[in-house]
């Protein structure tokens, strides 16, 4: 019985710090974003039935990790003074994006999917 208790707690263990290893060598960064519409006054037409997904997105240096789809959305960067400094449409099926390494400082970063645009700061 013993023996078997110390190979239980040997392998909890272990698996704890392997998890712990493996996090500490990522240093991704939640970027939690607000959300907002693009034209309140625009068309009116289109009345979501559910909530609005927000995006879940991390970045890591320059690098941007997304965990929910954001297909066929409009990724803007916008630096201090109001200007779009990196604009793309999202690729299908994108998980990651690295920006351009020449950018550096604070950015705001837009999502941009229909009527929705989900914003938040970022670091580069």
């Amino acid at each position: 019985m013993a023996k078997k208790f110390f190979t239980f707690v040997s392998c909890f263990f272990f698996a704890i710090a392997t998890n712990a290893s493996e996090c500490a060598m990522t240093a991704e960064v939640d970027i939690p974003l607000n959300t907002s519409k693009v034209d309140p006054t625009g068309d009116q037409i289109s009345i979501p039935k559910s909530p609005v997904q927000v995006p879940s997105v991390s970045i890591d240096g320059h690098t941007l990790y997304f965990f929910t789809p954001c297909d066929g959305c409009v990724l803007n960067l916008v630096d201090e003074n109001g200007v779009v400094v990196y604009s793309l449409v999202i690729p299908e099926a994108t998980t990651s994006l690295e920006l351009p390494a020449e950018l550096s400082g604070e950015y705001e970063l837009q999502i941009v999917r229909g009527n929705y645009c989900f914003w938040g700061e970022i670091d580069l």
